[in-house]
């Protein structure tokens, strides 16, 4: 440092005026890197709201028909679609049928926004079957691992037929990824890809998302979600599923998992993806509500924070509310 020039070095000379701050921000949110989750419910005239989710719903055809084109209008990435059945079994056999609610739902957006928009649906399970787990079980109630990959390849195909651009599969099943790549290929849908759902962890903040698919969950599912204390973990499920052909990858929490974002980002030359899940949504939502937070300024920051750990795509219940934010 020279005499009389204290400190020398001054950060704070590209924060004085708020252009100065735009013009040198590392991080940005754009609506192309958003993705909404929905869930539709069968049988539903009118969208049902979700008590623990304050502005979330549980859509009727019609209403998600609206909210995919809004999505498309706001230039959203896309939307995920969870489709919530008025009756389960033990295998859930309304995931492969053709007229199973997420396969009507998925076909529903095609229809309203065609390529406008990527149309994503979760390839799993757990909303399905009436014991609530992400895959079948053994006489002993065990999750089967290699049953569960054969009716995961035949939701690849009702999904792929339905017109699902990217199959989310999210049960955490080994194998899973390869499994459906071969099933995709070999029914010649090569062109449908997929967004494995590579480090999905065994998380308390998934609680809200029970209501809103209706879950009907018995124990837990900790025998194939990822541990919470494992980062290193998470890298080897991320290079398995590569291998086996995922297109993109993603992590599952967001929040309270950023270092395992950026050790993926590091990891991989596919896009990443980040699920901004339901409890991390509505505790924002239930202290903003109590005045404890500014709400718009906590949205803002929680999907920079993501986005800077390396997200490359962002699924939040918030993208359409950001987009139209972002427009205006």
């Amino acid at each position: 440092m020279r005499d009389g020039a204290f400190p020398e070095i001054r950060p704070r000379r590209l924060r004085t005026t708020p252009a100065i701050r735009r013009m040198v921000s590392e991080t940005s949110v754009e609506p192309r890197q958003l993705v909404l989750p929905m869930f539709v419910a069968e049988g539903l005239t009118q969208p049902r709201e979700i008590s623990s989710m304050p502005g979330v719903v549980q859509h009727s055809r019609e209403s998600a028909r609206k909210a995919v084109a809004e999505a498309a209008e706001l230039g959203l990435g896309g939307v995920m679609l969870f489709g919530v059945p008025e009756h389960k079994d033990a295998t859930g056999t309304g995931a492969v049928a053709d007229d199973g609610i997420l396969n009507v739902a998925i076909r529903d957006a095609r229809t309203e926004a065609g390529d406008a928009l990527v149309v994503m649906s979760d390839l799993c399970l757990d909303e399905f079957t009436d014991h609530g787990h992400c895959g079948v079980l053994t006489a002993d109630g065990r999750v089967d691992n290699d049953a569960t990959l054969e009716i995961y390849a035949e939701m690849a195909l009702a999904q792929a037929r339905a017109g699902a651009h990217l199959l989310g599969p999210s049960g955490m099943m080994d194998g899973q990824v390869g499994v459906i790549r071969k099933a995709l290929d070999g029914a010649g849908f090569t062109d449908t890809g997929v967004l494995a759902y590579a480090a999905k962890y065994a998380s308390a903040f998934y609680g809200p998302f029970r209501e809103a698919v209706s879950s009907s969950l018995e124990g837990d599912r900790r025998t194939y979600q990822q541990d919470p204390a494992n980062g290193r973990e998470a890298l080897r499920e991320v290079a398995l599923d590569v291998a086996e052909g995922a297109d993109m990858v993603m992590v599952k929490p967001a929040m309270g998992f950023l270092d395992v974002v950026a050790s993926v980002r590091a990891a991989v030359d596919v896009p990443v993806a980040a699920y901004n899940i339901s409890g991390e949504y509505s505790m924002v939502e239930a202290a903003a509500a109590k005045g404890w937070i500014d709400r718009d300024a906590a949205i803002a920051e929680t999907l920079l924070s993501i986005r800077r750990a390396g997200a490359d795509v962002v699924l939040t219940y918030w993208a359409s509310e950001y987009a139209a934010r972002l427009a205006h």
